[in-house]
């Protein structure tokens, strides 16, 4: 993975570049950004920029030993932590060797196949369903042995670990002496979209490195130039995505590049009081899998924020083009004001919930399109 790999983020790419040749760099880093963020793929880059043979002003060179090992994740002295099914019991001398051992080739191809993916992704990945994941103390008397060890080729010892929010305390507290006085040249890189989780001690002990969202036309120019859509199709994905690169990769994919005329025809049906209409669209919502009906609902958010946002006249904002703002121009104001807003927000928030909780997709979709049914009929 290299720096010019990942779609826009100039900033951010310039200050760990500038770290790394002012000599600057922490030996605990902390990258975190929400979901869908370059969190992950940053933290490879700089991996990369560090051990590269022949580093450039901007960039790794991706053509020397290093770089062409670091493109498999297979550099010696880059180690990898990360989740794994948690032992319903944990002895003392036990570590996790074995079971990381067991899951290193599965973590590199998750990384190398889906970079931006969460932690979902790695559950299905691995076949980890229904299973509780930790980074146990067993895994942090595992880094604590390795970090030990002299490094293979003299440069960088690198420690990563991704989804450091599973981290338990006991793994914690016992990773807090080697991250506050780490060995010379040894680097930890914790990667997380819930830094809220870790414990006060870690955080005190590493820099933050804030990954922001992608912006829509970041996400735009990488889904055409790597020729997965259109301009249009990309223009569309991108709004819908909202600065998560991993949704926007996943509607491309799928093809769910419709689901604004989704929101579209639904709010109609709503409109209109065609119930029977809007149960055949709640059997269909019901088929869709979990993740593609979560979209569909984030789509539905989208949607609401452009309405807001031509309700009280800040078009300048508004991401909708085509037969999409045109939707916007019409049901604003007209069928829903920006007194009705906040409510549809809490909407739909509240179905995203339960739909998390796994709760029953036709159920949740029928008692949304109710509410709104009420909450247009009110309007009217």
């Amino acid at each position: 993975m290299q720096f010019a790999d990942i779609p826009g983020l100039p900033e951010t790419k310039a200050h760990l570049i500038n770290a790394v040749k002012n000599n600057h760099l922490a030996h605990a880093l902390l990258f975190h950004g929400p979901e869908g963020s370059a969190n992950l793929t940053l933290s490879l880059a700089l991996a990369t920029y560090l051990y590269c043979q022949n580093p450039g002003e901007t960039d790794s060179c991706g053509t020397c030993a290093a770089c062409q090992r670091m493109a498999k994740l297979v550099m010696p002295d880059l180690n990898f932590a990360f989740p794994v099914i948690a032992k319903a019991k944990e002895s003392d001398k036990g570590d996790d060797k074995d079971q990381k051992v067991d899951h290193l080739a599965n973590w590199r191809k998750f990384a190398l196949e889906q970079p931006y993916g969460n932690v979902h992704d790695y559950i299905y990945f691995n076949g980890f369903e229904k299973k509780q994941l930790n980074i146990s103390v067993g895994a942090a008397r595992q880094i604590i042995q390795t970090l030990s060890l002299v490094s293979f080729e003299g440069g960088y010892k690198i420690m990563m670990i991704w989804g450091a929010e599973f981290l338990n305390q006991q793994a914690a507290n016992a990773l807090l002496k080697i991250l506050e006085e780490p060995q010379p040249k040894t680097i930890f890189i914790l990667v997380t979209t819930q830094a809220e989780q870790l414990l006060t001690t870690i955080l005190s002990r590493t820099q933050k490195v804030m990954v922001r969202g992608f912006s829509d036309q970041e996400i735009h120019d990488y889904l055409v130039e790597a020729g997965l859509a259109d301009e249009q199709t990309a223009a569309q994905i991108s709004m819908i995505a909202d600065g998560n690169l991993r949704e926007a990769l996943r509607l491309v994919n799928q093809v769910e590049d419709q689901q604004v005329v989704w929101i579209r025809n639904w709010f109609r049906l709503c409109h209109g009081k065609q119930f029977k209409d809007i149960f055949a669209l709640s059997d269909a919502f019901h088929k869709f899998d979990k993740e593609a009906q979560k979209s569909i609902l984030q789509t539905g958010v989208n949607v609401l924020r452009e309405i807001m946002l031509k309700n009280v006249e800040v078009e300048s904002l508004l991401r909708t083009k085509g037969d999409d703002r045109q939707f916007i121009n019409k049901i604003s104001g007209n069928v829903l004001t920006e007194d009705h807003i906040p409510g549809l927000f809490e909407l739909f928030n509240k179905a995203h919930y339960h739909l998390e909780r796994n709760g029953n997709a036709k159920l949740i979709f029928t008692d949304l399109s109710m509410e709104i049914v009420l909450l247009m009929a009110k309007i009217d």
